[in-house]
């Protein structure tokens, strides 16, 4: 198969990863100010940390996958 077996676990583990990482980090850590014009403030917490935890799932699903198929 084309670049290995695992390749779609390993994407998803990718992908869960940088949501998760991503988000967080766009709740504990926004930036100073905003800009453009009518850009937010603030993150929308509700949303970020959801898919922060979808990132999570995700990711930790693909890990799983990973260790079963090896």
């Amino acid at each position: 198969m084309f670049l290995g077996e695992d390749l779609l676990a390993w994407l998803i583990l990718a992908l869960g990863g940088a949501m998760f990482v991503g988000n967080l980090a766009a709740v504990f850590k926004p930036r100073d100010a905003p800009r453009e014009e009518g850009e937010l403030t603030r993150v929308p917490r509700v949303r970020s940390i959801g898919m922060a935890l979808l990132g999570l799932v995700a990711a930790v699903w693909a890990v799983f996958t990973l260790l079963s198929s090896g």
